[in-house]
């Protein structure tokens, strides 16, 4: 017989009614929990389709918690349905949810703020994600993502408290219909990804199985990243080579920082960025961002990413 708990997640503030419970599997442990009293985060509101993630910007206090348990042979939709709903019970109003695919896949995950791996694993091709709302003097929004690896299962519940800041909306096609909070946002996806989240994976670079040699291109990722650091000098980004699990550390540590060291080159020679605006490391098969069980995952897993570091 399947155990289940109720375990008190802390993340609404006094004002909004206490502490909210959720019901997770009875072994389930808290693998990471990060609080941001004033940080902005932004809450996908709808599938990754055409080149467009539809985002919600709250502003606000942001906690994010990740949850592991083992062992129940449940499956995504078997976790989500009694989190979904407790969420209504206590008032909250779905926005959007979706599995894996409909979602958007990749891309969707990739729009998603997720808490790194080992404490927070999504497998792109099983997972769920719901996003809700709670009105009240200060709303509330939090995000579910569900997914498992074997009998492991993981969930991140993100719970956001507004505090007044001003909302945007990003439209089909990327453009921004409001932003009152300073500078507008860079309409190129991968600036935006950039600016918003910190990293964007340059996902059309082509290396030949095993090789390092960057092919001929052109590259739109490497175009746009160039467009983004000569923009301003005091830019600098760290690219970041991954592998799959195919193989020994420290081979595939060595393979993906040398392809990233490919794609720095690149950036120097082609596009005239300044040297010191860039860096290169690997990592890897220590950052995966899909399962290594299947071609489909171990694809995804082979990758350059951009990393935005501090201007200083």
């Amino acid at each position: 017989m399947r155990r289940w708990l109720a375990l008190v997640v802390t993340l609404c503030l006094p004002h909004s009614g206490g502490a909210l419970e959720l019901t997770l599997p009875g072994n389930a442990v808290m693998s990471a929990e990060v609080v941001q009293e004033a940080d902005t985060y932004f809450l996908p509101t709808g599938p990754f389709e055409n080149g467009t993630q539809p985002r919600q910007r709250l502003d606000g206090r942001v906690t994010q918690q990740a949850w592991r348990f083992t062992g129940q042979g449940l499956t995504t939709l078997q976790v989500l349905a009694p989190l979904r709903a407790t969420l209504e019970a206590a008032g909250w109003q779905v926005l959007f949810e979706c599995s894996d695919q409909d979602c958007g896949g990749f891309d969707f995950r990739f729009n998603t703020p997720i808490l790194p791996a080992p404490d927070m694993f999504v497998d792109l091709f099983d997972f769920r994600y719901l996003a809700a709302r709670r009105e009240g003097s200060t709303p509330e929004y939090a995000a579910l993502v569900v997914s498992r690896a074997g009998e492991t299962g993981y969930v991140q519940i993100s719970h956001i408290t507004e505090a007044g800041g001003a909302m945007l909306q990003t439209a089909p096609g990327g453009s921004v219909e409001k932003d009152t909070k300073g500078d507008a946002p860079n309409a190129d996806p991968l600036a935006q990804a950039l600016l918003e989240q910190g990293h964007a994976v340059l996902r059309d670079l082509e290396f030949a199985s095993g090789e390092t040699t960057l092919g001929p291109g052109p590259y739109a990722s490497l175009l746009a990243l160039a467009e983004f650091l000569n923009a301003d000098p005091a830019r600098r980004v760290a690219l970041v080579g991954h592998t799959d699990s195919v193989g020994a550390l420290d081979a595939n540590s060595a393979l993906s920082r040398a392809r990233a060291r490919a794609a720095l080159e690149r950036l120097v020679t082609v596009h005239g960025v300044a040297s010191a605006q860039l860096e290169a490391e690997g990592l890897g098969y220590l950052a995966p961002i899909a399962s290594n069980r299947t071609p489909a995952g171990r694809e995804a897993n082979r990758r350059v990413e951009a990393v935005l570091l501090d201007s200083q």
